[in-house]
């Protein structure tokens, strides 16, 4: 049974001590603080998005479009009356809730993708590692417990392919491709500082660890700066696939028995097309914001994908999730859960694993509070009918 709202009472018990929270209790106090603490250089990476920013802004905006209709006398509110865990992909999480993949998370926290690791299998939470990590396959395999690797497909199906088994091998539960980045989008507030982290060597753990890649390198990358500059160009010429097509989801299955989900998706014809080749679930997602600005809103695009494969496959949803509250809406509109990125972020550069744990249980603990108060007691029994339209 669910217990993250006890994380209000823990903080309401400790003002009686005179002890106030340390870290800011919303998502806009934490990014604030991110703002004023961490390099200027690395919270321009993590806040950033495409263009003029106007796809991050619709992403949050889209849940103002939806309000929740409580239902009451429910018996959903008291101790241990709800139980929040959900079974995605054969993966059994505490509450129906993965961080997102997020890359080069050195730059705001060595050992950033471990640490998330580590609270995330404290929490029962999933984590799902970035293909561009600063820490490799193994070192979180290790760590982790209930955890998706995310494949950006390099442009080298042998080298996609290594990535894969390693992440089996270290024990990853799904395999989750990402297909709408075949190219950096035109994101200004790196671009004004000049910087991408995997052209000065962070963020490319996976690559320099893997022996298909050295075996493409003239030297080893230690052995010189010289010798690390060919890795990074070589990183450069193999990142994105601009020939991937549906069809090499046939490949992907060839090589593993993990489920697959794709990452990306918006269009529901899309979505159809993945499922319809193996996909065993679709994201969707607009990657936060950060690919083509002026793009739909990923929650205003998530009812018609649930429509179109919801019966065949599991659809989960990223990009603008910020409270319980926001998270209820995703599930009751048909997501199966959820992928939670930015915030935690935030939590890691301000006070590396102690902000991330306190990032993730004020998600918890609101999204149980907001579900009780709602007349629910398992994610399960979220539906439209809990929803109206406020357009």
């Amino acid at each position: 049974m669910s217990n993250f709202v006890d994380f209000q009472t823990e903080i309401y018990q400790g003002g009686l001590g005179g002890v106030r929270p340390e870290l800011p209790v919303t998502v806009a106090g934490l990014a604030a603080r991110a703002e004023s603490e961490l390099d200027p250089v690395a919270f321009a990476y993590v806040a950033g998005s495409a263009s003029a920013e106007r796809t991050a802004a619709a992403n949050i905006a889209a849940f103002d479009r939806h309000r929740i209709l409580p239902r009451m006398l429910r018996a959903a509110t008291g101790p241990d009356a709800r139980d929040l865990s959900v079974e995605v992909l054969g993966t059994r999480l505490s509450a129906p809730v993965m961080t997102a993949p997020i890359g080069a998370l050195e730059l705001v926290r060595e050992r950033g993708e471990v640490l998330v690791a580590e609270v995330t299998k404290e929490l029962g939470l999933g984590a799902v590692l970035s293909t561009v990590a600063s820490s490799t396959i193994e070192e979180v395999g290790a760590a982790a417990d209930q955890w998706w690797f995310q494949l950006y497909w390099p442009g080298d199906d042998e080298l996609a392919r290594s990535f894969v088994r390693r992440a089996e091998r270290a024990g990853a539960k799904a395999i989750v491709v990402t297909v709408d980045t075949p190219q950096l989008g035109w994101r200004p507030r790196d671009l004004a500082h000049a910087h991408l982290p995997f052209l000065h060597g962070k963020g490319i753990a996976n690559y320099l660890s893997d022996p298909v890649f050295l075996d493409r390198l003239p030297a080893p990358p230690e052995q010189s700066p010289d010798a690390m500059r060919a890795a990074v160009e070589t990183w450069t010429a193999l990142f994105g696939n601009h020939a991937l097509r549906v069809a090499d989801l046939a490949h992907l299955r060839e090589w593993t028995d993990l489920p697959i989900a794709v990452k990306g998706v918006l269009h529901p014809d899309d979505a159809r097309m993945m499922v319809d080749a193996g996909a065993d679930a679709v994201v969707v997602s607009n990657h936060g914001g950060r690919q083509v600005d002026g793009a739909v809103a990923a929650l205003d695009a998530l009812p018609a994908v649930v429509a179109t494969v919801g019966d065949r496959a599991d659809v989960l949803f990223d990009s603008g999730v910020r409270t319980g509250a926001d998270m209820l809406i995703a599930l009751a509109l048909g997501a199966r859960a959820v992928m939670y990125g930015r915030p935690w972020v935030y939590g890691l550069g301000i006070a590396g694993a102690d902000g991330v744990r306190h990032t993730l249980r004020m998600l918890l603990a609101e999204f149980d509070s907001v579900l009780g108060l709602s007349g629910c007691t398992r994610p399960d029994q979220l539906s439209r009918s809990l929803l109206v339209s406020s357009r």
